[in-house]
């Protein structure tokens, strides 16, 4: 297939990009690049060196002799640019990560807050309305989140994508429904994957688009095969405060001798998928596509859930790290369960990557081997959910401050 990969410079897109075109497809990356511009507004840089979008392709093209094609484009701003692209290459299948992923960032301030939402819902209906226009059929497969759930507990496993209801009809019978499992988003980010999801339902209903949305759960790993083929294919490595993952952030302050910062009581149970899974489950969707006039076909793309204080003395006990309980920058349930059904990709052949030493090991290697790189302070967790919290968030985990003679 011709596959255009939308923000296919990112965290889980580049790898993507790779193991789609390792796939024998023609691959066509379309980028702001606005994840590097934002390295330079935070002051921080990814762990591991990441040469420019036009020297990867160029290693990849000499490693393998496939080429991946890179287009500048805005996406929530170039809609004519977007548009007439889309109608010259008319690709078979489009992949869509062309979102600003993190939820610390989308709450740093109220401009993060307007650059969130103005980025992502534009990218996502400019995308729709063009494929519309040019009547283009292609197979659109969107990087959500597990986050458009929420964390409460109902005590009841969370459904893949869609709950089965019964209501009450004026004449006292019931009538059942099938309708969108009930939003409930933590952050901005997570609301503006709770408005692509209505996006999706009305291009689905009205226009016929065919479209997968994949509700991933918190990626963790750094090398997928294709990465590994060549040191200038290393994906990037987020540790900061704002775009490190969790668990990547555990096994970087590990590898440093910097403690493992878990915020508030850490029993928030969070939904966990390897890097190497992600793209493989990005290929299982392509391979099974809805079809036109179906609904809005959702998988729940994680294979495991652990509480994050579970992980912090999982990951202290691998390597004698220390673990600091700070307070919660986020407005969240000190503690929840979270159980979410994944049986639709273990039906199509998904063959889960568990939270194995080894492969923590390999990112603890990985943190080590770029430790020279890190600027420790740009690890703690700053922004606040709320101007309440701001006061009490902690800045300082390692006990560094200079303090003042009294």
């Amino acid at each position: 297939m011709k596959i255009a990969v939308l923000g296919g410079d990112g965290f889980v897109g580049w790898p993507t990009a790779l193991h789609l075109s390792a796939q024998g497809h023609e691959i066509h990356i379309l980028d702001n690049l606005s994840r590097r511009w934002i390295d330079t507004e935070l002051g921080v840089q990814s762990l591991t060196p990441m040469d420019s979008i036009q020297e990867r392709t160029r290693i990849w093209h000499k490693e393998t002799g496939r080429r991946i094609h890179f287009h500048l484009i805005d996406l929530a701003r170039d809609y004519d640019v977007l548009k007439n692209w889309l109608a010259d290459h008319r690709p078979d299948a489009i992949v869509h990560f062309a979102e600003q992923r993190a939820a610390p960032y989308s709450m740093k301030s109220d401009r993060h807050k307007n650059y969130t939402v103005n980025n992502n819902v534009n990218a996502t209906h400019n995308l729709l309305n063009a494929m519309v226009e040019i009547e283009l059929d292609a197979h659109l497969v969107h990087l959500g989140t597990m986050g458009v759930y929420g964390y409460s507990n109902v005590g009841a496993a969370i459904p893949e994508g869609y709950l089965p209801v019964d209501v009450e009809t004026l004449a006292g019978e019931k009538a059942s429904q099938e309708i969108l499992y009930p939003a409930n988003p933590g952050s901005i980010y997570h609301m503006t994957k709770c408005l692509d999801q209505l996006l999706f339902q009305f291009y689905a209903k009205n226009d016929g688009v065919r479209i997968t949305d994949l509700h991933q759960g918190i990626v963790w790993g750094t090398h997928t095969a294709e990465t590994r083929i060549n040191e200038q294919l290393i994906n990037r490595f987020d540790y900061d405060g704002d775009y490190g993952t969790v668990l990547n952030r555990f096994l970087i302050q590990a590898a440093i001798g910097y403690p493992l910062t878990v915020h508030g009581t850490g029993g928030q149970t969070r939904a966990f998928i390897h890097i190497q899974d992600s793209v493989r489950c990005v290929e299982i969707a392509l391979k099974n596509a809805p079809a036109r006039g179906d609904k809005v076909k959702i998988f729940n793309q994680m294979t495991e859930t652990h509480r994050v204080r579970d992980l912090a003395e999982l990951i202290a006990k691998m390597t004698g790290a220390k673990v600091a309980y700070l307070p919660n920058p986020r407005k969240e349930a000190p503690e929840n369960d979270l159980v979410v059904r994944n049986e639709q990709f273990l039906k199509l052949g998904l063959n889960p990557t568990t939270l194995e030493e080894g492969l923590l090991s390999e990112v603890v290697e990985v943190a080590k081997k770029y430790a020279y790189r890190v600027d420790r302070s740009r690890i703690p967790s700053v922004s606040a959910w709320t101007k309440d919290i701001a006061p009490t968030i902690e800045r300082d985990p390692e006990g560094k401050r200079l303090k003042s003679v009294s």
